[in-house]
């Protein structure tokens, strides 16, 4: 059985998550109390195959049933093996805009003087514990909707028997720094075809905009050096048991340099046998 555990902070996009979970096959549950979480795996488990893939939105709505959940997860453990975590970060400026801008309360508000701003603060610290146990890391501040149900998408219609999934994103730094990204790679060193004449408006996609940045020997060495890193790198992850790596290469806009040399470096480690995923985070921003 399929076993994954949707949290993260509020407003960050788990209703989202899990309206793509159950788009692709999954029984989802919202906001289950911890102490049944280990009772209602076992009735799962007894299904037979009829549920072979759930989803769970464990968060703090439960209130101070919330404290039970690192119990139920170690006793989840012990009952049916393996299950993933599925984390939902955002920034806290993010988080805060959402909120005003649908005027809903945060859960944990009326506890802290009815502020976001002390409210999303005292769910950090609540979560904390969560996300240290975290398989799956989403950061969902520059994610518009459809963006997020294409990861979710990306991520759990695979082989759940992968041992790592590997995602490669591009991103733009003037955007913001990807929270989920374990290898940062900053390629603002190379030449940038944004001052090309006929290149501004193209993407790392489309082949001017690849030839352009492929064919500079500070490239090619850059490439070099990168791909024989990840390729010591990836074993070693792989060892530790890791459920998903996540390798981020930074230019200014992320849609040039950046977006080229993640499709270069997504192949190349496609070629060595392990499952990846492509993401340019900010390739349709202006």
């Amino acid at each position: 059985m399929e076993f994954v555990i949707v949290t993260g902070l509020s407003g960050a996009g788990k209703s989202v998550a899990v309206d793509a979970l159950e788009d692709i096959g999954f029984y989802c549950v919202d906001n289950m109390p911890p102490k049944l979480l280990p009772k209602f795996a076992e009735l799962c488990m007894q299904a037979q195959g009829k549920m072979a893939r759930v989803a769970i939105v464990i968060d703090v709505r439960g209130g101070t049933m919330f404290n039970d959940l690192s119990e139920s997860l170690d006793e989840l453990k012990n009952q049916c093996g393996e299950y993933k975590i599925l984390f939902l970060e955002c920034d806290d400026q993010v988080l805060a805009r959402r909120y005003k801008e649908t005027r809903r309360q945060h859960p944990l508000a009326p506890d802290n003087d009815n502020s976001v701003v002390k409210a999303i603060a005292a769910e950090r610290l609540l979560l904390k514990p969560m996300r240290a146990r975290t398989d799956y890391l989403i950061d969902t501040s520059h994610l518009a909707t459809a963006q997020l149900k294409e990861r979710i998408v990306s991520l759990f219609m695979g082989d759940p028997q992968a041992a790592m999934t590997i995602q490669c994103m591009s991103f733009g730094f003037k955007y913001g720094y990807p929270a989920e990204a374990d290898l940062v790679f900053d390629v603002r060193c190379l030449p940038n075809p944004f001052y090309v004449e006929g290149l501004k408006h193209q993407t790392g996609l489309d082949k001017g905009v690849r030839d352009y940045v492929l064919d500079r020997n500070e490239t090619q060495g850059l490439l070099d050096r990168l791909y024989n890193l990840i390729d010591y790198l990836i074993p070693l992850y792989c060892n530790e048991g890791k459920s998903q790596l996540v390798i981020a290469i930074g230019c200014t806009g992320g849609k040039h340099r950046s977006v080229t040399l993640t499709e270069e470096l997504a192949k190349h480690i496609t070629e060595g046998g392990h499952r990846v995923i492509v993401n340019h985070r900010d390739i349709s921003k202006l």
